[in-house]
Formats: structure tokens, C-alpha cells, sequence
């Protein structure tokens, strides 16, 4: 007969480990199905000096912390070092590199599939992410444009950029970092909807998750928030971002209206020849194993309560955002998801 899971774990990055950690703990039978060649999920994709926000202690897993870092934040490197020797540390149960194709539903049970192997589970944690979903906004004239366009995604270093014309879209914190690397090496203009704020120089991810944190036990505990006694600003000022203030470069431009076939043109009708356009503009959510079964919204979304599907019984998902749990993005704030989520997921086994 075929094994059934209590849960299968989709995914093989920090929302899934944190999940396994606490699963391991609860002596649930569960597996995790990665679709990477190796652990460090898409850490192992990012561009070659990201670096994290907030120092070692305060971005770790549940039940081991970070080792200290070399800098003072840590590394790409760093921390796919420490999701690898995490997973190995507890001994998760992961299978790799397995490409869940779709989920099902049938007579209590779930099918998750691969290209190989149907796994038959009582309950799922979908825990993919979002870095299989990059986000490009439309622009008239885009598929004309004959040069490079690249997600941040798939950037890696400024090389490829050097002596080159390149446009930087976007107003986060990565289109930030790498048009401060690439500044150095290419002519560049970094383009956003609005002017962007900056954090004060002392401000790090510890700074901002408590802050987060303070606002969301408030409003957990009914009081009055306003929100500008919360928000600081937008960009962390890491090195690169200080050093890149030093060149005088991190100036901002509002949209370009449409492409041409060698570039841009600008809201005044002016034409710029453009050599690439790097797309820092976000991520959708990896939730397309998902689409059999009829609960995703027009946003790509599902509705929750907590972390647990609101209309699919059996089904959780975390790390995805504010919506699947306060700060479960983040390394330091899945841990709480995690343990929500195996909390339900034991009461649930006990009443099917």
C-alpha cells in the first residue's frame, strides 16, 4: 500500500524548514518536496553580494541561531551555509529536486504530483515562495525593445553591464542595491513611480521588525495605530546604498512612457537609445501547483485565516507575506506562522 503522509510540505526554503522544525517536534510523518538541486532554496539564485538587513542573531530559524557572520550583516553565502547545515541538523525529510506539478483533493486525501511520484497526504503546508513569480509591469512598446531586459531575479553581478546605457526600474530595496553596483560600472537612471524615502543610517531589519511588531500587537489588542509612527521610510541603508549616497547617484525618475526598438521614451516625448532594463519590481506568489484546486483569487491569492485556506479544508500556507502571517517572509518572523500552522494541522489530524 502507499504511504500517506500526515503532511507534505511543498517547498525546501526558510518557510518550509521553519514548518519541518516544528513537525519534527509534533512526531508528525511528513515529507518536503524542494525543487532545487540543493538546499538554500532561492538564496541560491539572488544576486552575488546580497546581503541580508539585520545582523545573524536576529534572522534565524526557530531552535538554532545564525552563526555570527564575517560583516555586519550576513552574506548570500552566509546564509545559504546556514539553511544547509539547519536542514542537516534536524535531519528533514526532503526529497530533491522534486517539481510539484498540481495538488488535488479527493475522498479526504490530497494528491500532490510530480513528473515521477503521486504523494497521498492527509494535510499540505504550501510553502513555495514567491521567487518563481517574478513580476514585470506592461509597457506599450516592450516586445519592439531589441535589447536586454532582465528581472532582478536574474541578475547576478554588474559585469554584463559595464560601458552600457542600463535603466534600473523600481523603488525597493533591491532596485537600491544593485543600482548602486551598477552605477559603478555603466551609465545609469534609476526609474520609480514616486521620489523614494531612505531609512536613517542607524536604522537595520532589527529596528523595523520591531516596529512592525509593536503595530501589529496594537492592533491585535484593539488599539488605535497611525501608521506614520510606524513607518520610517523605505530603503535600508546598507554599505553599498551609503556608498553609493558618497557618488551622489541615488537620485530617482519618474516612468519612461513607452519603449522603441533601441530604448525609451521619456514623459516629454524625448528619445534615450537604452542598452538594458533590469526589472527590480517584485514578485507574484508561487502558488500555480495550486490552480486545480479553484481557490486562487484574481491577485493569485487564497483566502486565509491565519495561515490555514479559508475554502480548502486540510490546506495551509505560509512564508508568503502579511497575509499568510505577520512578517512570514522574513527568517526571524516565520517561526510563528510555523508554529500556528502545526498547531492546527495536530488538532485537524485529530478530528478526520
Amino acid at each position: 500500500m502507499q504511504d500517506i503522509y500526515d503532511t507534505v510540505v511543498i517547498g525546501g526554503g526558510q518557510s518550509a524548514l521553519a514548518c519541518g522544525y516544528y513537525l519534527r517536534r509534533a512526531k508528525l510523518h511528513y515529507i518536503m518536496l524542494d525543487d532545487q538541486e540543493a538546499p538554500g532554496a532561492s538564496w541560491r539564485k539572488y544576486w552575488d553580494s546580497l546581503t541580508l538587513f539585520s545582523p545573524a542573531a536576529f534572522s534565524s530559524l526557530p531552535g538554532w541561531l545564525m552563526p555570527e557572520s564575517r560583516g555586519a550583516f550576513p552574506s548570500r553565502e552566509e546564509v545559504i551555509d546556514y539553511l544547509t547545515r539547519y536542514e542537516q541538523r534536524y535531519d528533514f525529510p526532503v526529497e530533491r529536486p522534486v517539481q510539484v506539478q498540481e495538488v488535488c483533493f479527493r475522498e479526504g486525501l490530497y494528491e500532490v504530483k510530480s513528473v515521477d511520484k503521486t504523494y497521498l497526504t492527509r494535510t499540505v503546508i504550501s510553502a513555495t515562495g514567491t521567487f518563481r513569480k517574478p513580476f514585470i509591469p506592461a509597457y506599450p512598446g516592450a516586445e519592439t525593445f531589441r535589447n536586454l531586459q532582465l528581472h532582478s531575479s536574474a541578475y547576478k553581478n554588474p559585469e554584463p553591464f559595464r560601458n552600457k546605457r542600463v535603466l534600473i526600474v523600481g523603488g525597493g530595496n533591491s532596485g537600491a542595491q544593485i543600482l548602486a553596483e551598477v552605477s559603478k560600472v555603466a551609465n545609469t537612471s534609476w526609474v520609480t513611480l514616486d521620489e523614494v524615502t531612505f531609512l536613517p543610517d542607524d536604522v537595520d531589519g532589527r529596528v523595523l521588525f520591531d516596529q512592525a511588531s509593536a503595530r501589529y500587537y496594537a492592533m491585535q489588542h484593539g488599539k488605535a495605530v497611525n501608521p506614520s509612527q510606524f513607518h520610517v521610510g523605505n530603503i535600508v541603508m546598507v554599505a553599498p546604498v551609503k556608498e553609493a549616497r558618497s557618488r551622489n547617484v541615488l537620485h530617482t525618475v519618474r516612468p519612461f512612457q513607452r519603449f522603441y526598438e533601441d530604448g525609451v521614451v521619456w514623459s516629454d516625448g524625448e528619445q534615450e537609445p537604452v542598452d538594458a532594463v533590469i526589472w527590480c519590481t517584485g514578485f507574484g506568489y508561487a502558488l500555480d501547483h495550486l490552480d486545480r484546486l479553484n481557490i486562487l483569487d484574481q491577485k493569485g491569492k487564497i483566502e486565509v485565516e491565519g495561515t490555514r485556506a479559508k475554502q480548502q479544508e486540510g490546506l495551509w500556507l505560509v512564508g508568503y507575506g502579511n497575509w499568510t502571517g505577520f512578517a512570514s517572509a522574513t527568517l526571524i518572523g516565520v517561526g510563528r506562522s510555523a508554529r500556528q500552522t502545526v498547531a492546527e494541522i495536530q488538532k485537524y489530524l485529530e478530528q478526520v
